[in-house]
């Protein structure tokens, strides 16, 4: 009985360690904005806040389907406006002294061109 314990005591506590550094998406956010163009890091869209003040999002990862309806590495689409729906994916990372930094991954789910 003990055993079984400690087994089942060693179960729970790995799992809580598992599930509090595990990476977590969030549910499907949408964001609209004007796409201003592909660069290395990914591709940036221009959007309008509440206060009227313009911001640039940032997207990482975007679906191959998606990108071959939308070819957003060429120039064409620059300039045209965009609802796009997208995911956040975030984690915690160590940099190279050893602190934890958390590092947001936004992934495009989908394209409506407006």
């Amino acid at each position: 009985m003990k055993a079984k314990s400690i087994v089942i005591l060693s179960v729970l506590f790995v799992s809580f360690i598992v599930f509090t550094s595990a990476k977590t998406a969030q549910e499907n956010q949408i964001f609209k904005g004007v796409y201003d163009g592909h660069e290395d890091y990914g591709y940036n869209f221009v959007g309008v806040d509440k206060d009227g003040e313009e911001y640039t999002m940032t997207f990482q990862k975007i679906d191959d389907e998606l990108l071959k309806a939308f070819d957003l590495k060429s120039e064409t689409l620059v300039g045209s406006k965009f609802s796009v729906t997208y995911t956040t994916l975030k984690k915690m990372v160590k940099d190279e002294d050893g602190y934890e930094d958390e590092e947001e991954t936004n992934t495009i789910m989908a394209l409506k061109k407006l």
